[in-house]
């Protein structure tokens, strides 16, 4: 028993844990060798938790109810005039791109897509299917790029210093071309050339969507009155047109039966002449001639002045 017991006794040391040195250094390594091993998938993971957070934001903004509710908003008459506002594009965006965001944003409006608000749908699907037509056409698009160029000149001259505005009223003999550019004027003198809201990028945005949205709805409005310009001058030649042609018209019929009748009238005459003869020649009197009426005696009362001075009222023969 006591050699068993001894025995035993020597075969603790091998049983015993390790020093907390060891153990520590051990479990640094371990951790290091775990951090290095899952340092690329924590990057990865949160480049993907990111990229689908952005594809959520996205998502939230361009939800069909919020895009439909965009393009029918008060005023969209003229708002989407511009392609590049219909699509929420930049002007400078490649045509490809354009393309897809057109078929991601029709998708969003279709009809079939939004079964509770067909009408709706069907009027912002028809505003976006015609913004990406003009689009699609590369003079209409070279069209609304200018119109934009325009745009930006006309901000950045009304967004300027006081000095150059005055100097640019001044040489063109001219007032600012609408209410904000008197506004942004008042404001620099006001606050002395200092840091007003449209210095700033949010503020240039809206300054310049303003004006955008001006030159196209002034464009627009010219090309309607030309177009009923247009239509007026061509509804008067129409009916110039038809009145001369139904002149005419009556003119030749005119003529038709005046040639028709001319053998008609020419026996008539005929017959008449012989009837006439006729009757002369049965009186034997020759040509009938005209016979005055037959005189009918009158009296009437005539006053005749005497030499008296008396009247005496006599009868006379008329």
């Amino acid at each position: 028993m006591a050699s068993s017991t001894q025995t035993t006794i020597k075969q603790e040391p091998f049983l015993t844990k390790p020093s907390t040195s060891k153990q520590s250094a051990t479990t640094a390594d371990l951790k290091e060798d775990l951090k290095a091993t899952t340092k690329p998938e924590d990057e990865t993971f949160e480049q993907f938790y990111s990229e689908v957070k952005a594809i959520e934001k996205r998502d939230a903004v361009l939800t069909p109810e919020q895009q439909i509710n965009r393009l029918l908003r008060p005023g969209a008459t003229y708002f989407n005039l511009n392609p590049f506002e219909v699509l929420q594009i930049d002007p400078s965006t490649p045509f490809e791109e354009v393309a897809k965001h057109y078929r991601r944003l029709s998708m969003l409006v279709h009809p079939d897509k939004n079964p509770t608000m067909t009408d709706r749908a069907s009027v912002a699907f028809e505003a976006v299917n015609k913004a990406y037509k003009m689009l699609e056409d590369e003079t209409e698009r070279k069209k609304c790029i200018e119109v934009i160029e325009e745009a930006r000149e006309r901000v950045d001259k009304m967004i300027g210093p006081v000095s150059t505005l005055l100097l640019v009223c001044i040489a063109q003999r001219t007032v600012f071309f609408d209410h904000s550019a008197n506004r942004i004027q008042e404001k620099r003198v006001k606050y002395k050339n200092q840091p007003i809201e449209e210095d700033t990028p949010e503020g240039h945005k809206k300054a310049m969507w303003s004006v955008t949205c001006k030159l196209f709805a002034d464009i627009e409005r010219l090309r309607v009155r030309e177009e009923a310009n247009k239509a007026e001058e061509r509804k008067r030649k129409a009916e110039e047109t038809t009145e001369r042609e139904e002149r005419t018209k009556l003119r030749k019929e005119w003529d038709k039966n005046y040639e028709e009748s001319r053998e008609t009238r020419v026996n008539s005459w005929k017959s008449f002449q012989t009837v006439a003869k006729s009757k002369d020649s049965v009186k034997g009197k020759g040509p009938a001639l005209f016979k005055p009426p037959n005189p009918v005696i009158q009296l009437r009362r005539c006053p005749i002045q005497s030499r008296k001075n008396s009247a005496d009222v006599r009868f006379v023969l008329v």
